[in-house]
């Protein structure tokens, strides 16, 4: 009896009805730099406008590049069959490290790889990519799909992300201007955003936690209870727009000296990345109140303090370094774009790391 590829568990019929289902996911993302290329083999984006009205008139442009995942959430997701949010995850995995050199976010492409394919299912994940990227004022230029039943279990799937930007090189935003006096800005998170989901199944198997019980600690101010699960998928937030709002407003002075995106690693080891030699950040971390879950895995789990801090974002997704001047003046801003911020910290002497104040 001869072999066919659909007996090695590919259907290239189904595979044909997914990607039939992904065009629209795209375009509804693209601006006028996305050239057409249906069809292709590859996405084709304009750097620069035609005209006069929307020409960039670049001097030295740089391209910004960067690369993520969404980790173990993604097994959350597929044990209660919810698949409309990590795509954002996704999203915002890549430009919230992107938008960290000050970069413009130009487009994004997505890898899919899944043990069946599954039109309905693929449809959902990529649905979430499309609503991250018109999030993000990105273009979904493209992607891949890949179907292995032998790399992975049935309803398994796991996703990459790739996003590029450009940056005027003397807008670039590096850290090197971080100076004593400074501000620490903190950006308000949306929840645990996609990292330390292993340490966050590991304790809620360890308790007997159902992904459907309603745990009341997590729910005092929300007026629909939400699930574990909700509580734990809700997707992580994108930061363009707080970012490039503070651009707008000040298109002369290079006000923001700093960006850190907090995810593994904590502030800690996020934010003495960008550090120049000679000073240290001091967070006070009496000076947000995380979101609950943070404090409901601890105290759940009996999680030391300090690995906390190192595991998770407790609750700060973005952080800012500012010059004290304008410090007021960018919450404004970032609070204009819909995104709870406070100062979380200064700038003082020291040896290029973050210190808390309670330590």
């Amino acid at each position: 009896m001869a072999s066919t590829y659909k007996d090695a568990g590919v259907d290239l019929d189904v595979y044909a009805e997914s990607m039939s289902r992904l065009p629209r996911l795209m375009h509804r993302t693209f601006s006028p730099r996305v050239m057409p290329s249906d069809g292709g083999f590859a996405g084709l984006f304009r750097l620069d406008f035609p005209g006069k009205l929307f020409a960039r008139n670049y001097e030295e442009p740089v391209l910004v590049s960067g690369t993520d995942g969404v980790g173990t959430k993604l097994k959350i997701a597929q044990t209660m069959n919810q698949h409309e949010t990590v795509g954002i995850d996704l999203v915002a995995m890549c430009v919230n490290d992107l938008i960290c050199t000050g970069a413009e976010p130009l487009f994004f492409l997505d890898y899919v790889a899944m043990g069946r394919d599954d039109p309905a299912r693929l449809e959902r994940i990529v649905q979430g990519i499309s609503d991250g990227c018109v999030d993000g004022d990105l273009a979904l230029l493209g992607g891949e799909t890949a179907i292995m039943p032998d790399m992975y279990g049935t309803d398994d799937y796991d996703l990459a992300g790739f996003a590029v930007g450009v940056v005027e090189r003397k807008r670039l935003v590096d850290g090197h201007l971080i100076a004593p006096g400074d501000v620490v800005l903190g950006l308000q998170a949306s929840g645990l955003h996609s990292n330390g989901f292993s340490l966050v199944r590991k304790i809620i198997a360890d308790h007997g936690h159902q992904w459907s019980d309603v745990i009341d600690e997590l729910n005092q101010d929300t007026k629909s209870p939400e699930t574990l699960a909700q509580v734990c998928l809700r997707p992580t937030k994108i930061y363009v727009s707080a970012i490039r709002s503070i651009q707008s407003h000040y298109r002369v002075k290079q006000v923001l000296h700093g960006i850190a995106h907090i995810t593994g690693g904590g502030i800690e080891e996020n934010l003495d990345r960008i550090l120049p030699p000679g000073v240290n950040a001091e967070i006070d971390p009496n000076a947000w109140t995380p979101n609950p879950i943070f404090q409901w895995l601890q105290q759940t789990g009996d999680v030391a303090t300090s690995e906390m801090r190192r595991v998770f974002n407790m609750g700060i997704g973005m952080a800012v370094v500012i010059n004290e001047y304008y410090a007021a003046s960018v919450a404004s801003q970032v609070a204009k774009a819909g995104i709870e911020c406070s100062p979380i910290g200064r700038i003082v002497e020291g040896s290029s790391k973050v210190v808390y104040k309670d330590a």
